[in-house]
């Protein structure tokens, strides 16, 4: 099923140790580029998150962020080193002595001395463990968000690669008429220039004429690679650079049929070809 490179996911967990929440934004990207906000406690555990989210993810600039509130408990939470508080007190008042007429000391700016306030050391390990989890259930979220873009983005192709055959056939059932017209053009202008003309020779130049401005094989290639392409978007595989491949085909093709052109229809539908393919191409900009 193809896959869109945008979206979006979070998910929180309430665990012993306190809240965790994931968040993840997804954008299109030429390659898989995950880039990771975690805290510091587990940051040697960022290579196991990036396989948990290769495993899931092909392609599309990742960013990941991974935030924790620790519970509170107010018998263990910052404690104050009280030691290192007379020590400061007494430095303080050291210095006081020396001073003509020192400021008041606010306790506030003590509390911020490095080391004043202790806070218990969170164990890592179940705290990555938790986080692992939720990971995978945030991934799964970012996941059937991208699928379901994919599916409207399928509709989206399936509905012009329908308009593009209509388009074609109605090319391909207007040739003989558009050569007939051509060669009689032709013709006409030789009449009007008044002169004998070899017969034979004549009947050379007019099917180099229609030669030059037939389409059919245009048309073909176009309806084959149209066939590529729904055969693309029934692939389970990652298929966006494919895709992409396919909608530059699909313009050359459109490219050859407006200068081979011959009247005003053709060029009108060479127009509208260009038109629904780069409606196409955008979409497809944003396909895993």
């Amino acid at each position: 099923m193809l896959h869109s490179m945008t979206g979006f996911a979070r998910e929180t967990v309430e665990t012993t140790l306190g809240t965790l929440t994931w968040e993840i934004r997804a954008v299109n990207h030429r390659y898989l580029d995950v880039q990771f906000k975690i805290p510091e406690d587990l940051r040697p555990k960022e290579q196991v998150f990036r396989q948990q989210a290769s495993a899931i993810l092909g392609r599309g600039k990742i960013e990941c962020g991974l935030y924790f509130r620790r519970a509170t408990d107010q018998q263990s939470e910052m404690q104050i080193d009280t030691e290192l508080v007379k020590l400061l007190s007494s430095r303080i008042s050291e210095v006081s002595a020396i001073l003509p007429s020192p400021a008041g000391i606010n306790p506030i700016e003590i509390l911020r001395w490095p080391g004043v306030l202790q806070q218990r050391e969170v164990d890592a390990e179940p705290l990555f463990e938790e986080a692992s989890a939720l990971l995978d259930t945030t991934l799964e979220a970012l996941d059937d968000m991208r699928m379901s873009e994919g599916r409207r983005i399928v509709e989206m192709l399936e509905s012009r690669c329908v308009d593009i055959e209509s388009i074609a056939a109605l090319v391909r059932l207007r040739m003989p008429e558009v050569l007939a017209a051509s060669r009689a053009k032709q013709r006409e202008r030789i009449e009007k220039l008044d002169v004998e003309a070899d017969p034979a020779r004549l009947e050379v130049e007019l099917a180099l004429l229609a030669q030059k401005i037939d389409v059919d094989e245009e048309l073909d290639r176009l309806e084959s690679h149209l066939v590529e392409i729904r055969d693309a978007l029934k692939d389970a595989k990652p298929v966006g650079r494919r895709l992409d491949f396919l909608m530059q085909e699909l313009n050359r093709e459109a490219n050859t049929l407006g200068s081979k052109s011959a009247d005003a229809e053709t060029t009108k539908a060479a127009v509208d070809l260009k038109v629904l393919i780069e409606q196409m191409r955008e979409q497809i900009q944003n396909v895993e």
